[in-house]
């Protein structure tokens, strides 16, 4: 059996995991609305809003997986991630001002990658873009206002069901009091994402 130290990942392991999950919390892209299956709800835009969660996430994009832990703190214009491994070590941050037009990903070993913005710097980082601002409106259980939308609402009028830009977000909710989603899978034509919110603050 291989010593922990001998099976442990190299730096290029690190950073690709990290650059995967930090394009997992950076979710959206351009691409053919598909038409809503069900009932619309009366549903209003999400207006940007500060907020800071922690949880987990997994995503899968084509043979690239990934599972690991996050805290994101959203204060609009400005963000700043950490993506960490199962056993809590720190495999990057991200951090950036939207009005600066500024974004940056510095890896654990040091090395950093700076942007304009968030579809420049993932281009850069992976080979396609994800802003980051579809996803602070995701996490919170509703659409952005950027482009259009189909929904579907369970009976207490939650959305359980988004689809916009291309992409089908469904929602799972702690109970049935429960506002805003614990549960979040993503997907498009070649990712899938799950996320776990386990903390709102």
């Amino acid at each position: 059996m291989a010593s922990p130290r001998s099976s442990a990942p190299g730096p290029a392991r690190v950073a690709r995991t990290a650059t995967l999950a930090l394009a997992a919390l950076a979710l959206a892209s351009c691409a053919s609305l598909a038409p809503p299956q069900g009932p619309a709800p009366a549903v209003t835009p999400l207006a940007d809003a500060s907020f800071a969660i922690e949880g987990r996430l997994s995503a899968r994009r084509g043979a690239d997986a990934v599972s690991a832990g996050f805290s994101w703190r959203h204060d609009p214009p400005r963000d700043a991630l950490t993506v960490v491994s199962p056993f809590g070590q720190t495999l990057a941050e991200l951090d950036g001002d939207a009005a600066a037009g500024r974004a940056r990903l510095r890896f654990a070993d040091g090395r950093e990658v700076e942007a304009s913005d968030w579809a420049v710097l993932t281009e850069r980082a992976l080979g396609f873009a994800l802003p980051v601002h579809a996803l602070s409106a995701w996490v919170r259980g509703g659409p952005h206002g950027g482009s259009a939308f189909g929904a579907e609402a369970d009976g207490d009028g939650r959305i359980v069901l988004l689809r916009q830009d291309g992409w089908e977000i469904a929602f799972g909710y702690a109970d049935t009091t429960a506002r805003r989603p614990a549960r979040l899978r993503l997907v498009d034509a070649e990712t899938e994402v799950r996320i776990v919110i386990e903390h709102w603050f």
